[in-house]
């Protein structure tokens, strides 16, 4: 019976579970009311630079290992389940996979932003430089 209860919330849960695709533009990761988080690993935020403010949370690490568990941890302390945040990555391959995930399996309110950083830079956006572990980064 418990078995079933679950199953029955699980899938209410997802009936309300929101992936909206979105382009990333200069002034939607400029609005300080989203919270951006950004996928990418270290290496990408050391030679790309950052969002100002957003959320730094590698899903996958170098290798292109994933921990979801730990992930969904550290997800959980700055956002919650159904608050709408956005995700954003190099170029919106990744996001599109993470969001489906969070937003579909998990039930979390997504919003994927579709070309990622390429598509900032190619309309000007300007980063901040990432300085390492030293930074506000939640890790």
């Amino acid at each position: 019976m418990k078995k079933i209860l679950f199953g029955l919330l699980l899938f209410w849960s997802t009936l309300f579970a929101e992936v909206i695709d979105r382009p990333a533009t200069v002034e939607f990761v400029n609005n300080p009311k989203m919270k951006i988080i950004d996928i990418r690993t270290e290496g990408e935020w050391v030679q790309m630079g950052v969002i100002r403010n957003s959320i730094l949370l590698t899903f996958f690490n170098e290798q292109g290992e994933v921990d979801t568990d730990a992930f969904l941890e550290k997800l959980n302390k700055v956002v919650d389940k159904d608050e709408q945040f956005a995700i954003i990555c190099n170029t919106g391959s990744r996001t599109k996979l993470v969001s489906n995930f969070l937003g579909k399996k998990k039930g979390y309110n997504v919003v994927n932003l579709t070309g990622g950083m390429m598509k900032l830079f190619k309309d000007g956006f300007e980063p901040e430089y990432y300085a390492g572990a030293d930074t506000n980064s939640t890790k």
